[in-house]
């Protein structure tokens, strides 16, 4: 075991020490009319924008008069962001930028001295793929923290991508046009992005922080108008200015998504019947811009049906499983409802609370004849912007219908129960932009439930503080939760903060924190917590390079210190020390090993599912690492692998690998298979209550053996219309070798608990299988404007019989009940204002 640690710890050794002599890069160089020059490294660059006395026609063709006749200067002189940053690029680019009283135009001339050579691989939108691109990102506010990009490939695929504090958020789209085009020299991007898709401050004269980025796939190489240091913390922070903009106002911004849906489903309801049913739908998303600043968002009887299927699993843990959102008035615009954490937006429209107690309340002869899995939603709305001061705020409500299960008795009969009430939900966020890009926030959700089921309400705060260089931040969040159970009186409260600091900038960063989440905290209500009743505390450090050396483009290294304690009653839980490092090679494979050691024995306070009561968790080890081949090529592979060790004295393992191959066929067709293989061996776990008693723990030593196969395959018609297929297959196996009792110290003893019912099968035994299949078309045919038609299939299958073998068991699921839902959806989107103008004309 001693050298299992030493290896862990050595491995990633080679990676942290290799060096060598850096290799400088030739750049292309030429002469333009109008160039600035700058001569200070490091100077915010300023670009001149003028007013166009005719607009272009967005068609990638850069002779048109708007162009040629332009005198205003071009952005050029672009710097290196990787591989070599600080270098210049190794191909020019020439931008223009010029306006009119409806939008911002930019044309960009990427010189390439091998034309040929230029990938543009078809994509979705908002997916890059494997293509050169240009984009252009606006801080409209000149507050370092939020902005907007505008990608286009040399495919002509948009991407949007909305810029905060959090991260991005490329579920943000906008209505915008462009086109893009290959020549002798290279290509072309054109776009007109409408003012109605910013949000700026009413006034004459406009400065804004904006920037330009170009991608050169083929050689991974990454530049910038206005130099992004990598080692600074932040990129919006990094931007030039743009000026000019003058006399122009923000726009009625009043847009319309009205939508049509209809859809037809067949469900097998009982063996040997089947069932059709089908539906009609019909709502409207709407956008008002309310002024400069503030938007509202509204979806009117939403029809979310397309959303891709759940990744469903087999859970054995105690805690609750969290799936991504897939519903688009959920992904857009809702950055500032993420502060502290405190919002899971999963929890509207999702499953009812009292779907899983149905069973319990069933009497003698009764079974459940219709339980609704998720609750209608009927309406949601959102109101969220930034004032010229830099105070963002957002406000969030949604309703959600009354939910129940329908029980029918021996007779026939039918009774329902109610599985969740009419439901209100409520966010107001209040985030201040302070200078040096840092920030403070406040934010409360509010759950409201009709009749006597309890009301819940949580208070947070985020705030980040940083030096005027960027290098140093201290970081917190802290809220308090109140649960009403009987009126709006003696709520039960609880509360839970964290703060860390340190260096964010630079080759060497560190950063330490501390954190408490108290016993009686439960933001669950509208968030999604897993644990409470925590005290946390921990260092990490890091030495990253980012300059190309030796046969390496960069490298990123960590190590990682993590103490824990139970809150309440105040005992040792657990403590970990950790490392990773991961590099990218000039041949484009990315790599790295990471290690995660628990080196003293830890006690699991959550898996008995008891207050109070733990399980002695034994030393253990586990090293993992991963790679990722050059995307560049027609085949690529991914692979990843980890080994875990248990220091328990019956041989527990956790041994999980898994390979992704990627085949690019042609620019418009590609493949992908994942294959995951998860292998818990002699595992320990919860298994029940004995006779129901909580003070009787069973726990189970079982085998855990799962299996994740998804092979998806994209063939894109046109940067406009395109098909995608997902299917997967997930199959996970439990298998119980022994039962034990666990001890109030702890500890396992044996037990006479066989785990078997009185005609001797198992109880806790499980074998499940999910197989789902999404395929959408999608046909962009207008601005905003979408048809798409969706072929959904779901089998579930959930069985105390294990050991029948992958091949037996993938049989007997497709042989199973299955669900088919085909759907089409017509979205129009309308400009009130582009109507106006019609009109008007």
């Amino acid at each position: 075991m001693k050298k299992l640690l030493v290896y862990c710890l050595l491995l990633q050794a080679p990676l942290a020490l290799l060096a060598a002599a850096e290799e400088d890069c030739e750049s292309e160089t030429g002469t333009s009319r109008n160039r600035i020059t700058y001569t200070n490294k490091g100077e915010q660059k300023e670009l001149v924008t003028q007013r166009l006395v005719k607009p272009p026609k967005i068609d990638g063709n850069l002779a048109d008069e708007a162009w040629t006749s332009a005198t205003t200067p071009l952005a050029d002189g672009f710097i290196q962001i990787e591989p070599q940053p600080g270098v210049p690029s190794r191909q020019k680019t020439e931008v223009y930028v010029m306006y009119d009283d409806n939008a911002l135009y930019i044309a960009a001339h990427l010189h390439d001295t091998k034309p040929d050579s230029i990938l543009h691989q078809l994509s979705r939108r908002d997916d890059l793929g494997n293509a050169d691109w240009f984009g252009v990102v606006v801080d409209a506010y000149q507050d370092g923290l939020n902005g907007l990009g505008f990608i286009l490939t040399a495919a002509g695929v948009q991407t949007d991508i909305k810029y905060t504090a959090q991260g991005e958020e490329v579920a943000w789209n906008a209505v915008w046009q462009s086109a893009a085009s290959r020549n002798e020299q290279g290509w072309v991007a054109e776009m007109r992005i409408p003012f109605s898709a910013f949000r700026f401050a009413n006034a004459d004269k406009q400065t804004w922080n904006i920037n330009f980025v170009r991608l050169v796939r083929r050689y991974r190489e990454k530049s910038a108008w206005n130099e992004i240091k990598p080692e600074i913390s932040g990129f919006l922070n990094q931007s030039g200015r743009l000026t000019g903009l003058d006399e122009i106002q923000a726009p009625v911004r009043l847009f319309f998504y009205p939508y049509v849906s209809a859809n037809v489903e067949h469900q097998y309801v009982k063996d040997g019947e089947s069932g059709f049913s089908k539906g009609f739908n019909a709502g409207m998303d709407i956008k008002y811009g309310i002024n400069d600043a503030f938007t509202l968002d509204m979806t009117l009887v939403p029809d979310f049906g397309q959303t891709q299927s759940d990744n469903q699993v087999l859970n054995l843990s105690p805690f609750e499983v969290r799936f991504n959102e897939n519903r688009q008035f959920f992904t857009e615009g809702t950055e500032l409802f993420g502060k502290a954490g405190l919002f899971y937006s999963r929890r509207i429209g999702g499953s009812p609370s009292g779907y899983y107690s149905v069973q319990e309340q069933l009497q003698e002869g009764e079974t459940i004849s219709n339980n609704p899995s998720e609750v209608q939603l009927l309406n949601s709305t959102k109101i969220s912007g930034r004032t010229a001061g830099g105070l963002g705020i957002g406000v969030l409500n949604s309703i959600t219908a009354p939910s129940h299960a329908t029980i029918k008795n021996s007779e026939n009969q039918t009774r329902e129960i109610l599985t969740q009430p009419l439901t209100n939900y409520n966010i107001f966020v209040l985030d201040q932009n302070l200078k040096n890009n840092s920030y403070v926030s406040f934010i409360n959700t509010n759950v409201f439930r009709s009749g006597a089921t309890p009301e819940a309400n949580v208070s947070g705060t985020e705030f980040r503080l940083a030096n005027k260089k960027n290098t140093y931040a201290i970081n917190g969040t802290a809220a308090l939760s109140q649960k009403y159970a009987n009126g709006f009186t003696n709520p039960g409260t609880g509360y839970q903060y964290n703060i860390s600091g340190g260096k964010i900038s630079g080759n060497t960063q560190f950063n330490v924190w501390h954190g408490i989440i108290s016993n009686t905290y439960d933001h669950n209500d509208l968030g999604y917590l897993t644990i409470n009743n925590l005290v946390s505390s921990g260092a990490q450090f890091r030495y990253n390079i980012y300059k190309p050396f030796g046969r390496f483009l960069n490298l990123f290294t960590s190590a990682r210190v993590e103490y824990l304690r139970i809150y309440k009653p105040g005992a040792f839980h657990n403590f970990a020390v950790s490392s990773e490092a991961w590099t990218t090679t000039r041949k484009q494979l990315s790599m790295g090993a990471w290690t995660w050691i628990e080196p003293v024995t830890t006690y699991d306070f959550y898996e008995p599912r008891v207050q109070g009561r733990y399980f002695t968790f034994p030393k253990n080890y586990n090293i993992g690492g991963w790679f990722s081949s050059n995307y560049d090529k027609r085949f690529a592979l991914d692979g990843r692998a980890n080994y875990r060790i248990f220091n328990d004295g019956e041989g527990r393992r956790n041994i999980n690998f898994g390979l992704s191959p990627i085949v690019r066929v042609s620019n418009k067709l590609q493949f992908r298979f994942d294959f995951d293989s998860y292998n818990f061996m002699k595992d320990v776990g919860f298994v029940s209550f004995r006779d129901g008693k909580e003070t009787d723990i069973i726990f189970g030593r079982r085998n855990v053996h799962t299996i994740e196969n998804v092979f998806s395959a994209n063939y894109i018609f046109t940067n406009r219309m395109g098909l995608t297929f997902r299917m997967r297959h997930y199959f996970s196996e439990a298998v119980y070798q022994k039962y034990y009792y666990l001890q109030n110290n702890g500890l396992l003893a044996d037990t006479d608990y066989t785990g078997l019912n009185e005609e001797g099968e198992t109880l806790h035994n499980a074998s499940f299988n999910a197989f789902n299949i999404d395929m959408v078309y999608t046909w962009q045919f207008a601005p905003g404007s979408e048809v798409s038609v969706v072929w959904k299939n779901a089998i579930y299958r959930f069985t105390r019989q294990t050991g029948n073998g992958y091949a037996d068991n993938l049989q007997r699921t497709l042989g199973n009940d299955q669900t088919n839902n085909l759907s089409v959806k017509i979205l129009y989107f309308i400009d009130y204002l582009s109507l106006k103008r019609k009109k008007t004309a």
